[in-house]
């Protein structure tokens, strides 16, 4: 080989000497730095790059700067210390950006009630429900004053007809001579009795050239709940028209009431007793020796004397029972004291009476 073939040494690439003699670099404390990729799309390289970047994919490439190495050498390009923690930083900047971008988008594309906490009752009174149940059905409740020759006695009733159709219970007009109901208007007509059932403690009466009158609906007490809320409306000691609300404490409760003409009912004065026996116990008086059972909706709704024969209703509006009895209390009995409301009265389910209009209408099984 001759001299003009062989290179200079200063020709050839110089090794890195770790020893870090003089006319070396000093070797990098960490790794080159690489390429990358933002979400965006974007290439971050830290060096210079083409025009279609270092991956060839065709995205937008920053090239930064690069100076000559020092002392004119083909030495290893290194990212300066700063740069690489920009590229950190803006990686992941991008993708916590990213990141709550889309959980914004998400959240604007679900729907109102999924994002959303429902309110009940803003800016309402709390009794809205029963005030408007109140106002819907207080014209179909009426009050019924049963006069004999025994006395007089108060009840209530459920209009069922627009001609006259009143549904009470048979106590209330049992061995009456005459019968008047006394409308939400304050109007009051005269009423004959069209069937009893006393088996079922129910009677049907009809007030004499009635039209226009407004009918109450009738629910489906099969569908009645422990806790369902229920609204009471009747005519307690001749207060026409008194609303009471409670919940439907219990069901299919039995209770025993008199089936005879001449049953204590107290018609010595307004708002009779009606005698009524339950769970072993005997209230209100003696109901005699002829009596009938049925299986009563129980309710704390407040029920007084005047109360039987009105209407126990669900928060739909719906007749759900004909209010029967209330529980009065020890000290009340003993004193001889009329009943009054412990938060323990009696409704006949409405669907006994669906089950029974049509043997009234013809007359009732006492017929």
């Amino acid at each position: 080989m001759t001299d003009s073939m062989r290179h200079s040494r200063d020709d050839e690439p110089q090794p890195f000497s770790y020893g870090g003699t003089p006319g070396h670099p000093v070797p990098p404390a960490y790794p080159p730095a690489q390429p990358v990729i933002t979400p965006s799309g974007a290439t971050v390289w830290p060096g210079p790059g083409g025009a279609g970047g270092a991956d060839g994919g065709g995205g937008t490439t920053a090239a930064l700067p690069d100076g000559p190495p020092p002392g004119g050498r083909r030495a290893r390009r290194r990212a300066p210390r700063s740069l690489a923690l920009i590229a950190a930083v803006a990686v992941a900047s991008a993708l916590v950006g990213g990141g709550a971008s889309a959980l914004v988008v998400r959240a604007a594309d679900k729907p109102a009630t999924e994002i959303s906490t429902p309110v009940v009752n803003t800016g309402s009174r709390g009794d809205s429900g029963v005030s408007a149940v109140a106002a819907a059905v207080s014209p179909s409740i009426v009050e019924i004053s049963a006069s004999s020759t025994a006395g007089k006695s108060t009840g209530s009733g459920v209009v069922l007809t627009r001609d006259g159709e009143i549904i009470t219970n048979n106590h209330v007009i049992s061995g009456a001579d005459s019968v008047k109901v006394s409308f939400h208007d304050g109007s009051t007509r005269s009423a004959s009795v069209i069937g009893t059932d006393s088996g079922k403690d129910l009677a049907l009466i009809k007030v004499k050239d009635a039209d226009g009158l407004k009918p109450a609906t009738l629910g489906d007490s099969s569908q009645v709940q422990v806790g369902d809320q229920v609204v009471a409306i009747g005519s307690p000691e001749g207060l026409t028209g008194t609303v009471t609300s409670g919940i439907v404490s219990a069901l299919d409760r039995k209770v025993t009431v008199s089936t005879g003409e001449g049953q204590d009912q107290g018609r010595g004065g307004d708002g009779g007793r009606w005698p009524f026996e339950f769970g072993g116990g005997e209230y209100n008086g003696d109901v005699g020796s002829s009596t009938t059972s049925y299986k009563a909706i129980q309710t704390d709704a407040s029920l007084n004397p005047g109360n039987s024969g009105g209407a126990l209703i669900n928060m739909k509006g719906q007749v759900i029972g004909i209010n029967s009895a209330m529980y009065s209390s020890a000290s009340e009995r003993a004193s001889g004291g009329s009943a009054g409301s412990v938060g323990l009265g009696f409704s006949i389910p409405v669907d006994t009476l669906k089950a029974d209009l049509d043997t009234l209408r013809d007359g009732g099984t006492d017929s």
